[in-house]
């Protein structure tokens, strides 16, 4: 099997809608959230909604790295850029064009003049530090549980060769305090409430950390959560799995990814990521506020690469843009067209909010495949429109 058509099946998609009419309890609503991004853009580029029954409901979710970085952490980096000439700041392409205050991004600093440079991969960076010796070269990390082995790697490269002149900023965050914030923390309270009835869990983050960092989170909230993968099945598989626990009243982990997900995830890549770098006290999410224990950085054995030590960065709270619902739509209580911005001066060539950049923002996603217009929108079985580049976070 190669894993893509298979999971692309017109004929199989059908007959998975036509069994989820049928299973579906008509007296009820469903809402689901779709934690990751990806999960979100599968949804809207091969119109899954539409083969949902019209009392099922797919909620987006915060799982977009670049996504829910908060301006200041942004601001932090263009900041340095701009006032050190000596650093090559570094960092995957979304986050380049991310707004930030005074209408500047990444991608304006250097026009302005600051060396910032788009990488591929942590690796990527390394390698810079190592062929531009008198420059400082630092990476800015972001991402879920999925990117975060390979920056404990470069980090302990890093620290093996002795290479001074590369450091870190780290804006690593957790999957688990994400979810829980959604639910019940005061920030989540005080930004609004929302009502759910189970989770899809994110497939590459759930290849690290396996199915059991949620079984916790199920039992205590008593909310199901399907592990699924990114193809339009695996949704629609895991959505099945989710009506079928909230109609027997049971509250589980179930793993619908099962070719790629175990329930203790990866131990040699938790090892790694464990060896250099801990728990921050609390982090800023765009949209979910200050979470306690959410992050990580790098741990003070690791000091002599962590940027935010290396040059007295200090992080410092910002407002987002008035009128960007960004922050709604991550904690799922808004959709995309419920921003007035949307799809007029906010579009992906003008972002005003992170959620238009990413290839995994939930208002890119609309935007793309037409979620918010009066055509028709690609379904499973017909020909795809181009697959955008994917988010390496």
């Amino acid at each position: 099997m190669k894993y893509v058509d298979e999971f692309r099946d017109g004929a199989l998609a059908a007959g998975l809608a036509r069994a989820l009419a049928r299973e579906v309890d008509p007296g009820r609503d469903y809402a689901f959230m779709e934690f990751c991004g990806g999960h979100t853009h599968a949804i809207s580029r091969y119109g899954v909604a539409d083969l949902l029954p019209p009392n099922v409901r797919m909620i987006h979710g915060p799982g977009c790295p670049v996504c829910v970085l908060p301006i200041g952490r942004v601001d932090m980096a263009i900041g340095l850029a701009l006032a050190r000439p000596e650093v090559i700041l570094c960092s995957y392409g979304d986050c380049l064009r991310v707004p930030a205050s005074d209408g500047l991004s990444l991608l304006k600093a250097k026009a302005r003049g600051a060396d910032v440079r788009m990488v591929y991969s942590a690796a990527d960076a390394l390698a810079l530090a190592v062929h531009e010796p008198a420059r400082e070269v630092v990476f800015f990390a972001i991402g879920f549980e999925t990117t975060t082995p390979p920056t404990a790697l470069v980090l302990r490269e890093a620290a093996t060769r002795r290479l001074a002149n590369f450091s870190v900023i780290c804006n690593h965050v957790l999957t688990p305090p994400a979810i829980t914030a959604i639910l019940d923390s005061p920030a989540a309270s005080r930004l609004g409430a929302l009502h759910l009835d189970g989770f899809i869990g994110p497939a590459q983050v759930s290849t690290l950390i396996g199915s059991r960092p949620y079984e916790a989170f199920a039992a205590r909230y008593r909310k199901p959560v399907v592990i699924a993968g990114f193809e339009p099945l695996d949704v629609m598989q895991a959505i099945r799995m989710l009506v079928r626990q909230v109609d027997t009243g049971r509250a589980e982990v179930e793993n619908e990814f099962t070719r790629a997900v175990v329930r203790d995830g990866n131990p040699k890549a938790q090892a790694i990521v464990s060896e250099v770098l801990e728990l921050r006290d609390e982090f800023e999410w765009r949209g979910l506020g200050v979470l306690a224990r959410s992050a990580l950085r790098i741990r003070p054995a690791f000091a002599p690469w962590d940027a935010e030590a290396k040059f007295g960065l200090d992080y410092r709270p910002v407002p987002d843009h008035r009128a960007c619902e960004c922050g709604a739509i991550l904690r799922g209580v808004k959709k995309p067209t419920d921003c007035k911005l949307f799809g007029t001066v906010c579009t992906p060539e003008t972002p005003m909010g992170s959620c238009m950049v990413s290839s995994e923002g939930a208002c890119a996603a609309h935007y793309n495949y037409g979620r918010f217009r009066d055509v028709p929108v690609h379904v499973v079985g017909t020909s795809a429109p181009p697959n955008p580049d994917q988010e390496t976070a």
